[in-house]
């Protein structure tokens, strides 16, 4: 089984590529407009939650997997619609790195998960011994 460590170098990883990857892909790989597109600007969004992904930070981990969907499902629509077979290549791109984000993620983030959930049944058990105690 893979270390948290892994999980959090793939979600890091996939993270830093993916913001790479965006404003290459509407700079100058496949952009909207010749010379690049304003849309290269989604990728200034990812950088709100590498801070807290470089720095572990659970709450940032949690939120920015639900966040990072939203990339999925642009991807996923850009697949499937634009014209321009590099663009959709790219898209495709676009959602296998938001897949490796989410799922290192989810992985990175089970064992607090399952941590938190013994915690709060053990606090919940305590309490109600404690109110039975006192009938």
């Amino acid at each position: 089984m893979a270390t948290p460590k892994w999980f959090h170098t793939g979600c890091l990883a996939s993270l830093i590529v993916l913001i790479i990857w965006l404003v290459v892909w509407e700079m100058w790989v496949a952009p909207l407009r010749a010379g690049g597109s304003l849309l290269a600007l989604k990728a200034l969004l990812l950088l709100i939650p590498l801070r807290g992904v470089l720095k572990r930070d659970i709450y940032t981990m949690q939120w920015s997997s639900m966040v990072i969907l939203l990339y999925f499902t642009e991807g996923v629509v850009r697949a499937w619609s634009d014209t321009a077979a590099l663009s959709r290549y790219m898209a495709m791109g676009e959602v296998a790195l938001v897949l490796v984000y989410f799922s290192c993620t989810l992985l990175y983030l089970a064992p607090y998960k399952r941590a938190a959930k013994k915690m709060a049944k053990e606090l919940l058990d305590k309490v109600k011994t404690a109110r039975r105690n006192e009938y």
